[in-house]
């Protein structure tokens, strides 16, 4: 039975995506303590972008690496912010903003669609 294809090995594309959201949303629900998890998830969409190309799943791995350096800087910039008192409420919005993002992008791909551009 040598005659069996790789692709019958390992995860298809589509559970690799599930696994990049869910890894993304433990690593934001547990406050950071699991952060590793998203990392992993970033690691995971750049180890698998080129494998994507030209399915739907682009789009979904595209939106999650802009979703980790957009809510990064964001972040980052509200980290700064604390120094006046303002970065506590920019950084909820955009905890606020990186749940949501995760969310709209996890939902599309359960129904097979890639997440429109924007917000």
């Amino acid at each position: 039975m040598g005659d069996t294809p790789d692709t019958d090995n390992g995860l298809t594309m589509r559970q690799l995506i599930h696994l990049m959201y869910a890894l993304f949303a433990v690593g934001i629900a547990t406050g950071g303590f699991f952060g590793v998890a998203v990392i992993a998830a970033l690691v995971l969409a750049y180890l698998k972008r080129g494998d994507a190309i030209g399915t739907v799943y682009a789009g979904h791995i595209d939106w999650i690496i802009r979703t980790f350096w957009w809510g990064l800087l964001w972040l980052a910039l509200s980290a700064l912010g604390t120094l006046v008192f303002i970065g506590w409420a920019t950084g909820l919005v955009a905890l606020i903003w990186i749940v949501y993002r995760i969310a709209k992008g996890w939902l599309a791909h359960f129904a097979g669609e890639t997440p429109l551009p924007g917000f």
